[in-house]
């Protein structure tokens, strides 16, 4: 696709944990529990609350649809400020540091007094109805020309459960939020944009890492489309996808709004309608549960509802999207059915008894209510609405799905969402702390200087750079162990373990370190340490697991093992010659099981097969 003349622009907003000791409003700790530890809960009603200029966000008037009853988890390792049951304590000075120290990594400007905002979110993420958020500093730069707008620090939200539950061992933890200007003009570049980010967070060391520590937020506009955020993007891979599915989905809008208005396309909103008596004897699991069934007409629509305009997706599901907000399970539309147990008769009758033409398609919300009924179908009219209006492609924040498709969430939040928070002071940003704030190695050019140090190839250097294990690494080469090896097992051995499923996250530290020394001091072999680190993961110490090892094996000894092993292979030795070397180390190896360096059994055994093939 020609991007550039489909006129795409986008923007990222980058949100990553920081790697604290403490929460950004309290002293709890920053690790999360598993949900089955709980140590109680409560549950809570949030409402939307009018900002200081008497209006209510629109964001927040969406989620106000349904009326629901939010339940949370609390921990021993979480407080009263979580349950919003106490005021919070001043911010954490450890993350407002680290944001820093970011921002001057961007070259930004930091504001000289901090101050404390709550943004709107009644979307049950937090229970206090509201977000902390700070503005810490302005006007970055991005390798591509770009800005980086603003960089703020905020609460991490709770996390999801299931359904209306979230646990509240993530809310607080503290959040740097980074916002970049629309200066993207593909999908690669946005990719790319969001990892030079990434690489950048990564280089502070103060970041967590892991998923669901990083969320990409992609602002997507194509020209006579509209702004649209995806949001919840956590595999970077992912984002180029995200992007070209959205300009798709933009550019088929465009497309189905100039269809519909070709075709006279209207909403007639006097036909809705209560057709629950029409499928009182129906097969379908759906309508039989439901107690108010309502239908409309969209004349014109008929085949159009049910057109794909982005993989896996139709107007159809935008529409669906919007009755999901009344607390319906979505919708049926006539462009699919028969189906889901509805019948072709009932189609006809339904038809018939809406009085839709063959342009026209049907619409059918199955509510617990006639309250949510009507409602599921404003909603569709609204949507339908949009979709024959000048703007066909209406400005919404949206959620990213498993293929890179998204879904409707909520109308994008205005400036009633923002507004002070009286219980936090502002922080003061003076020259002399700004001053004293030191930029660490990037990433990059620390993964240069271990290739021309240690003669790591480039693309090892660099994921060893990238590795959570990088602390491991530096401290090994201080305490003098060969760089190459630390490396290797780190980044081979130990994924190659993990991979076999052994839980690598039970060897220590200093259990590597200790590994690596026994290897530097003879008393054990580079090849062990596999075997070494499956006993460690199992529970040995490793004083314990180095005492289990078979027992060293001399070079008298192997080579008496191989030249065992080359007579009775002698007929392998003389079809494949030198070649059989290959095939004949792993024979070996697994003889001597880990108990003799590979160097050393390579030049054995290579002297043997030539010896072997000598003239007789």
């Amino acid at each position: 696709m020609d991007y550039k003349k489909a006129g795409l622009v986008a923007g990222i907003e980058i949100h990553q944990q920081l790697d604290t000791a403490e929460k950004l409003f309290c002293h709890c700790p920053t690790a999360l529990r598993e949900t089955a530890e709980h140590a109680g809960e409560f549950s809570r009603f949030l409402r939307a609350t009018v900002s200081e200029m008497g209006e209510i966000d629109r964001a927040a008037k969406e989620e106000m649809k349904r009326d629901r009853r939010f339940q949370y988890y609390t921990y021993d390792t979480t407080c009263l400020v979580e349950d919003d049951e106490e005021p919070p304590a001043p911010m954490n000075d450890e993350a407002l540091s680290v944001c820093l120290t970011i921002g001057k990594m961007f070259s930004m400007t930091p504001v000289p007094q901090v101050h404390t905002m709550r943004k709107l979110v009644i979307d049950g993420s937090n229970t206090s109805g509201f977000q902390r958020t700070a503005l810490v500093a302005l006007n970055g730069t991005l390798p591509n020309g770009g800005e980086i707008e603003t960089i703020c620090l905020e609460e991490e939200a709770a996390q999801r459960v299931k359904d209306e539950v979230f646990s509240l061992d993530r809310l607080g933890i503290p959040l740097i939020e980074i916002t970049t200007s629309p200066c993207m003009h593909t999908p690669e570049e946005v990719q790319k944009m969001a990892e030079y980010i990434g690489m950048v967070l990564r280089s502070t060391g103060k970041v967590k890492r892991g998923i669901g520590t990083i969320r990409q937020d992609v602002n997507i506009s194509i020209a006579q489309g509209a702004r649209v955020e995806v949001k919840g993007v956590q595999e970077l891979d992912l984002i180029a996808e995200v992007v070209r599915r959205e300009v798709q989905r933009q550019q088929n809008l465009l497309a189905t709004r100039d269809e519909l208005k070709g075709r006279g396309a209207s909403v007639d909103t006097a036909s809705a309608q209560d057709i629950t008596t029409l499928f009182k004897d129906t097969k379908s699991t759906v309508l039989k549960k439901a107690k108010k069934i309502h239908a409309i007409i969209l004349k014109g629509f008929a085949g159009l509802v049910g057109r794909e305009i982005q993989p896996e997706r139709r107007l159809g599901s935008e529409m669906s999207d919007y009755a999901k907000k009344c607390g319906v399970g979505g919708i049926f539309h006539t462009d699919e059915l028969p189906a889901y147990g509805v019948t072709a008769e009932e189609v006809a009758s339904l038809k018939t008894h809406m009085k839709a033409g063959e342009a026209d398609c049907v619409i059918i919300v199955a509510g617990g209510s006639e309250k949510q009924a009507v409602c599921a179908i404003g909603q569709v009219v609204t949507r339908a609405t949009i979709a024959l209006s000048d703007k066909p492609v209406p400005e919404e924040t949206r959620k990213m799905l498993e293929t890179g498709s998204s879904a409707y969430m909520r109308p994008l939040p205005g400036a009633a969402r923002m507004y002070p928070e009286t219980d936090v002071l502002p922080v003061i940003i003076d020259d002399a702390r700004w001053r004293a704030v030191t930029i660490p190695e990037l990433l990059t050019a620390r993964a240069d200087r271990y290739a021309k140090e240690y003669q790591i190839d480039l693309p090892y250097a660099m994921q060893l750079a990238g590795s959570d294990k990088l602390p491991l690494f530096e401290r090994a080469i201080k305490e003098g162990i060969k760089p190459k090896l630390a490396a290797f097992t780190i980044l081979s051995t130990a994924t190659e373990l993990r991979r076999d499923g052994v839980d690598v996250r039970k060897i220590s530290d200093d259990a590597y370190l200790a590994t690596w020394h026994a290897v530097e001091k003879g008393q054990t072999v580079r090849e062990a340490i596999p075997e070494l680190f499956r006993s460690i993961a199992a529970g040995s110490t490793f004083e314990e697991s180095l005492k289990n090892l078979a027992p060293r094996v001399s070079r008298e000894e192997l080579e008496a093992i191989v030249r065992k092993i080359l007579a009775d292979r002698s007929e392998f030795v003389a079809q494949k010659g030198k070649a059989a070397l290959g095939p004949l180390m792993g024979v070996v190896m697994a003889e001597v099981r880990g108990s003799v360096d590979g160097k050393m059994v390579s030049e054995v055994l290579r002297t043997g097969i030539d010896k072997a093939l000598e003239p007789k």
